[in-house]
Order: C-alpha cells, then sequence, then structure tokens
C-alpha cells in the first residue's frame, strides 16, 4: 500500500494549516483526472474530493494558528502531516510525502517528493480532499467573520484580507507570526 501526503494552508495568515493523508483502496479509474488542487478549478476539486472520499482511506489533521505562532509553519506543517498518518491507522509499504522534508512517521519506506502534488497519484489526492476540506472550513469562517472575505480569499493574504485587518483588526485566528500588513 502507498500512502500519499499534503498540505495546505500554509502561505495563509489566517486559520490552520491542514494535511491529509490517502490511501487508495484499489486503483480507481479516475487517477488520470487527478492534480495538484492548484491546477484544478474549484468544480473539479471538488468532484474529485468526492471520488477521492469514496474510493479510499484517509485522515485529516489540522494544526492551529496558535501553533503554527509557537512552533513556526514549517514545523505545524510537518506535524500535521505525522498526524494525519498516525490517524489513518494503516501500515504502509510506502509513505510519500509532498515537499522536500519528511515528517516523523514510522514506515517501512518514506519519501519526500518536490511537486509530489503534480506527479504521484495519492499525493495528489490529498492535494484535493485537504484543499476541499480547508475551503469549506473557510466557508464556515467567513459566516462568522464576513467583513474579512475568507469565503472569496481562504485565509491566504490578499488586498482585500490585508485591507480588512487595517480597517477592522486582527481576529485571534489569525496568525501573528505572519507579516498581516
Amino acid at each position: 500500500m502507498i500512502c500519499g501526503i499534503d498540505e495546505v494552508g500554509r502561505g495563509c495568515i489566517f486559520g490552520p494549516v491542514l494535511s491529509a493523508a490517502v490511501i487508495f483502496k484499489s486503483k480507481p479509474n479516475f487517477l488520470n483526472e487527478l492534480d495538484d488542487s492548484k491546477k484544478l478549478t474549484k468544480t473539479k476539486r471538488e468532484y474529485l474530493s468526492a471520488l477521492i472520499l469514496e474510493n479510499a482511506y484517509y485522515a485529516f489533521a489540522d494544526i492551529s494558528n496558535e501553533i503554527i505562532d509557537k512552533i513556526n509553519i514549517h514545523n505545524a506543517s510537518l506535524l500535521a502531516m505525522q498526524i494525519a498518518y498516525q490517524k489513518l491507522n494503516i501500515e504502509c509499504n510506502l509513505v510519500l510525502v509532498d515537499g522536500k522534508f519528511i515528517p516523523k512517521i514510522q514506515a517501512k519506506q518514506i519519501r519526500a517528493i518536490i511537486k509530489g502534488d503534480s506527479i504521484i497519484d495519492e499525493i495528489k489526492a490529498a492535494s484535493i480532499i485537504a484543499k476541499v476540506q480547508r475551503d469549506k472550513l473557510m466557508v464556515e469562517y467567513d459566516k462568522i467573520y464576513p467583513l474579512y472575505g475568507l469565503k472569496k480569499n481562504k485565509g491566504y493574504p490578499t488586498k482585500e484580507h490585508k485591507d480588512a485587518i487595517k480597517k477592522h483588526g486582527i481576529l485571534s485566528l489569525h496568525r501573528k507570526s505572519f507579516q498581516l500588513i
């Protein structure tokens, strides 16, 4: 079994960093449609996410902005990947993670793959479901904090988001260790 792991929200200034770990139950017929979540439309991501969730074992883990501020985004991303894998509770022959750093995971083999979210099907799948999951969270936060445009900016440091911070202030879910304005 191969497990793919990726994270989303690393460059955000609001909310958690979120990771997903994915193991396909069998080889699904939609693999040729998978790609890095950033290269797919919202509609395509949501469509593929539903297929992935039906055809894979998966787990999510998120690390709060408070922890990010304490341990930094790099360490928080690795921790999210580690926890997502542990939550799967399935032994894999090979664990592939997106990027160049390896989280603290006990596995027979583990490799970091630069641009893995564009190359490896399991990492592509993890990228997609993680992005859809985090985007849904940002839509929910937008209902609570509508002045910050989270439904649209998904927590990223857009001009509108930074302008909202200048006008309305920093929220408890903003990452204080990041350049906010």
